[in-house]
């Protein structure tokens, strides 16, 4: 076989394996092409605590997103870590406790993922929880920056899910 053929039977080879390759993001979410994270299950461990805590599915209470731009108007966030602050009750959780999750800014609006509570009276407990708002108001601002996204407000809806999607 000449040098030429074997190049290209090789990029065949490797272009047939990669095709069903999916981009992962951190941790291991895999990234649709926009760059938001596709689906991903509640581990079994975090539905139970949720169930412990009597935070069922579709329950929801406010948040402020950013607990280091406490009512910032734009705020700034990231991709990657963020550390919320729950207003309201979400099951037996209070006003107070802190919500950690994970940002993600590569589509029109940013994702965000809540992974962890820590009540201010208890330990950390695994949870699944996403925020929101409604009429798109997680969509980022024109003035965002790959890896970034400016926000209009400060504070979303945090709501419990069973599974992310």
């Amino acid at each position: 076989m000449t040098d030429s053929r074997f190049t290209h039977l090789c990029f065949a080879v490797l272009l047939a394996t990669s095709a069903g390759c999916t981009a992962t993001g951190p941790g291991g979410v895999a990234l649709r092409p926009d760059g938001t994270p596709g689906s991903e299950k509640c581990p079994e461990e975090a539905l139970k605590a949720m169930r412990y805590l009597r935070a069922r599915v579709g329950d929801g209470a406010s948040v402020e997103l950013d607990a280091n731009q406490d009512d910032a108007r734009p705020i700034t966030l990231y991709d990657g870590l963020v550390e919320s602050v729950l207003f309201g009750e979400l099951g037996t959780l209070g006003t107070g406790t802190r919500l950690y999750g994970r940002v993600w800014t590569g589509g029109p609006q940013v994702v965000i993922r809540y992974y962890e509570a820590h009540p201010l009276d208890g330990d950390k407990v695994p949870i699944c929880a996403v925020a929101r708002l409604s009429k798109g108001q997680l969509r980022k601002l024109h003035e965002s920056k790959p890896g970034m996204a400016l926000l209009e407000f400060s504070t979303a809806g945090v709501f419990i899910v069973d599974e992310f999607r």
